[in-house]
């Protein structure tokens, strides 16, 4: 990961970066080595029990409900050796989180169950705990599933960061979610084997200029892509102006002309944005 980044902000003169990761991409020693580079990161933390500042908050506030979207703040403070920088942690809150979270517990509970009670098969299900051949729901774990329900952690290196710019920038990783759906279904960019370093670096040259040109029209035109390109499809040629020059696509004809209907000019055009599209498309259609 690290050299790619170097090469990426070699090329760009980039002095700093920020990394927005996910828990599950970044590890511990990962996070370590980029504090080394002295760059800066935001990432999904992991919560593997109720953190301090959530237990201080739920018993000052007995038998009430965390507020909607309430966000907890946790500092860590560097410590003297000064391996790191100082880091701040955020846990969100999230009502429709917790309603998500706590239907599929009670759904692995009922089926753990199940198991323990012989009605169905042992299968993986975190609530069972097997010991010396019995099994048994692990009540603890259950407790402690429901007590962290709704919560999302979220660590940070950044100088005085807010609790705002941190996980807006991290909820912005759908943008890298929906780029690999777009590859996979609109632009159909499927895994291909090949055996050649040419061969491999022209794929991914090709998919990620198609991904780069789709998120740009989207951009542009304020369509989706699928959108766009069906409604391209009942063209027959396209125009597209790309500077001086003038790029015609043209499909061929068939043996038999009467097979389809008239055609009739038609043009796409997205003001203030240098995109126009001239088509010949079939009439009734355009």
């Amino acid at each position: 990961m690290l050299p790619s980044i170097r090469a990426f902000m070699t090329a760009h003169q980039l002095p700093d970066v920020t990394i927005v990761a996910d828990a599950g991409i970044v590890s511990e020693a990962n996070m370590k080595e980029i504090e080394a580079e002295g760059l800066s990161f935001i990432l999904g933390a992991r919560i593997p029990d109720v953190p301090y500042v959530i237990e201080r908050w739920r018993t000052a506030h007995l038998d009430q409900p965390i507020p909607d979207g309430h966000v907890f703040t946790q500092p860590w403070p560097a410590g003297p050796a000064g391996g790191r920088r100082d880091q701040v942690f955020y846990y969100q809150y999230r009502a429709e989180r917790a309603r998500r979270t706590l239907r599929g517990i009670d759904e692995q509970v009922a089926k753990a169950e199940k198991a323990v009670a012989g009605k169905t098969a042992v299968k993986r299900n975190r609530f069972v705990r097997l010991s010396g051949g019995t099994r048994t729901v692990n009540r603890t774990l259950e407790a402690k599933a429901r007590a962290l329900a709704g919560i999302k952690g979220y660590v940070t290196n950044l100088p005085d960061p807010t609790p705002e710019f941190v996980i807006g920038a991290y909820h912005r990783l759908f943008q890298i979610e929906k780029s690999f759906r777009m590859s996979k279904s609109d632009l159909a960019a499927r895994p291909i084997y090949h055996r050649t370093r040419d061969s491999i670096e022209a794929h991914l040259t090709i998919v990620f200029a198609a991904l780069a040109v789709s998120r740009w029209i989207e951009d542009t035109t304020g369509w989706s892509i699928k959108k766009f390109v069906t409604t391209l499809r009942r063209y027959r040629t396209i125009e597209i102006q790309a500077g001086p020059h003038t790029v015609t696509a043209t499909r061929r004809r068939p043996s038999d002309p009467r097979q389809d209907p008239p055609q009739s000019r038609c043009a796409l055009t997205w003001p203030n944005s240098g995109l126009r599209l001239a088509a010949l498309g079939r009439t009734g259609t355009s």
